[in-house]
């Protein structure tokens, strides 16, 4: 079966349609896991993942990396096959229902990523931000947040190349992990006042953002 290639592939939209194909691809974008391992940390029988996870190979959104022994069976080890991303374009065309389930996925991922970083400290450094922000926008006003959004993550994507440079070529020893959480959304009326959590190391407060 030929590989998608296109998000505009009518098979990519029937592939996410299903919200625990979302999940899967969610956590193997990250990482490498076995359908075992998924059933484990998605809660899902382990039969129905690996269903899931042979539809998605198939497809062509995830690849074999590597099979290990385990319990006298073989293991299949699987990686999402690149990011898939949506455009703004192609985003306004995908259909409601895989819209809610792409979201409702992002967010359980996003949800459990966070607590389980703030559970090991991930917030006590004084640089670290968390905040958020309700606005009042006209439209000029949310396309331009928009934009400045996506120019926050090229850069943060820049960032993140130059640092690997560095890490290649200087033997750093001081390499971590860190998360950033970009969301850009059209709020619900009434939204609470705005609520800041960080510091900077100059002690000022972070200025405010959309949840970063």
């Amino acid at each position: 079966m030929k590989a998608i290639t296109d998000i505009n592939d009518p098979r990519l939209v029937k592939a996410l349609a299903h919200p625990l194909r979302v999940q899967i691809l969610a956590v193997l974008q990250d990482r490498t896991a076995s359908p075992s391992d998924l059933s484990d940390e998605l809660g899902a029988p382990l039969g129905n993942v690996s269903y899931h996870v042979r539809i998605l190979a198939k497809l062509g959104l995830l690849k074999l990396v590597r099979k290990r022994q385990r319990r006298g069976a073989i293991e299949h080890l699987y990686r999402a096959n690149g990011r898939v991303r949506v455009s703004d374009r192609a985003w306004g065309q995908v259909p409601g229902i895989v819209k809610a389930a792409m979201v409702d996925a992002s967010l359980e991922q996003v949800g459990r990523y966070v607590e389980q970083s703030a559970s090991m400290g991930g917030f006590d450094r004084p640089e670290a931000h968390m905040s958020r922000q309700p606005m009042r926008l006209d439209e000029q006003g949310w396309h331009e947040l928009s934009a400045a959004v996506a120019e926050l993550l090229q850069r943060a994507n820049q960032i993140e190349q130059e640092s690997q440079e560095r890490v290649r070529t200087e033997n750093h020893e001081n390499e971590l992990e860190a998360g950033l959480v970009l969301m850009l959304f059209e709020g619900a009326p009434g939204g609470a006042a705005p609520v800041q959590t960080a510091q900077h190391a100059d002690g000022d407060r972070a200025a405010q953002s959309s949840p970063a």
